[in-house]
């Protein structure tokens, strides 16, 4: 079964799925089917993450976490997978997780979480996500901590193309060499809220939507199905708000073995602050953090700009220039070189966009 609220999301799912059963609000959903062996959700954010409101777990749509522990009350789930924005880690110190891991304990589940990285699978968005799997028949620690590849960060950005948040430039930049940011989720009303990339070639451009749908792991236009309902715009939102595919796939790996084998470094950590990037607990069991990277893999990838398939939008003048007056009233660090660009470009936008004399 699939449950899922949002219409273009569904034209997607229906397109993709026809033979599954969709129910379109776990609010009014009383049970699951029977014999279900994981319910796997991603709750919605907005109360949780940074770009939010930070209302918390209890918020109005962060708090549909409490329809899925409802759900598990009242069937008897052996797993459960739940994926978040890094955030609920550090929101409320530690409260969100605590409210989490404590329902799971109730429950009689033995729960393990980490982040992890989407770049660890290839994939060129650097994108950290919380993955929680919680059990009452095997250990999850040992298959979200079995495999580890630490990394190094590339910070030469010299012929590589950066990714960066172009409605930033107070606050944070989004810097990514030879990736772009988080993808993110886009507004309400469709305006898609694209990353910029400046080429190596001095560009600025934003990736196409159907590059955004590789960078999460789909086929190009797996989204198509969406503008049934609404404009192609949205299509960013489903995008930025969906789990990257071969994150997923990783995990469903894991469970489908059903045991690994660990040797972890594990520590205490202070459940009233920020947790930890990684930690394992369970009914009557100490809460341990564990030192691991984001990385559970380390799969080579092609650069930035022999990935993208289709061409790029030049950003517009009005981005350009709002970015630039932004930046440079900001304390943020970033090459000279890429100022120099930005304005650059925003010059040759602007001759463009001006009358030619007769």
């Amino acid at each position: 079964m699939l449950c899922e609220l949002d219409p273009s999301a569904c034209c997607v799912l229906q397109h993709h799925f026809p033979d599954i059963d969709l129910h379109h609000d776990i609010r009014t959903l009383k049970k699951v089917p029977k014999d279900t062996e994981l319910l796997a959700g991603g709750f919605p954010c907005q109360d949780i993450s940074q770009a939010g409101k930070t209302n918390g777990i209890a918020g109005r749509n962060s708090g549909l976490v409490g329809e899925m522990f409802r759900l598990l009350r009242v069937g008897d789930v052996p797993h459960v997978l739940l994926e978040n924005v890094s955030f609920i880690l550090s929101l409320g110190k530690g409260h969100a997780m605590r409210c989490v891991t404590q329902e799971l304990e109730h429950l009689g589940y033995r729960w393990a979480y980490r982040l992890i990285d989407s770049r660890s699978f290839g994939l060129p968005q650097r994108r950290q996500r919380m993955y929680l799997v919680a059990s009452r028949l095997i250990e999850p620690v040992e298959l979200l901590m079995e495999d580890d590849c630490s990394t190094v960060e590339i910070e030469e950005w010299r012929a590589k193309a950066c990714g960066f948040y172009w409605t930033e430039g107070m606050r944070g930049l989004g810097w990514a060499v030879d990736a772009v940011p988080t993808l993110k989720g886009g507004s309400t009303i469709g305006i898609p809220s694209s990353p910029a990339i400046w080429m190596p070639d001095g560009r600025i451009v934003t990736p196409d939507i159907r590059d955004a749908e590789r960078m999460q792991g789909f086929p190009a236009d797996w989204t198509k199905p969406a503008e049934r309902a609404v404009r192609k715009g949205f299509r960013w939102k489903l995008v930025g708000n969906a789990v990257s595919v071969p994150a997923a796939e990783w995990i469903g790996k894991k469970l489908a073995k059903g045991r690994g084998a660990v040797n972890m470094n594990v520590f205490d950590f202070n459940p009233d602050g920020k947790w930890p990037s990684a930690a394992f607990g369970g009914p009557n069991q100490r809460r341990l953090g564990v030192s691991v990277s984001v990385f559970p893999k380390f799969k080579e990838r092609p650069p930035l700009t022999k990935f993208l398939r289709f061409e790029p939008k030049l950003l517009s003048l009005r981005a350009t220039e709002g970015f630039v007056s932004r930046l440079k009233v900001s304390s943020l660090r970033y090459p000279p070189e890429f100022m120099k660009a930005l304005v650059l470009h925003a010059r040759q936008m602007r001759a463009q966009s001006e009358p030619v004399a007769a």
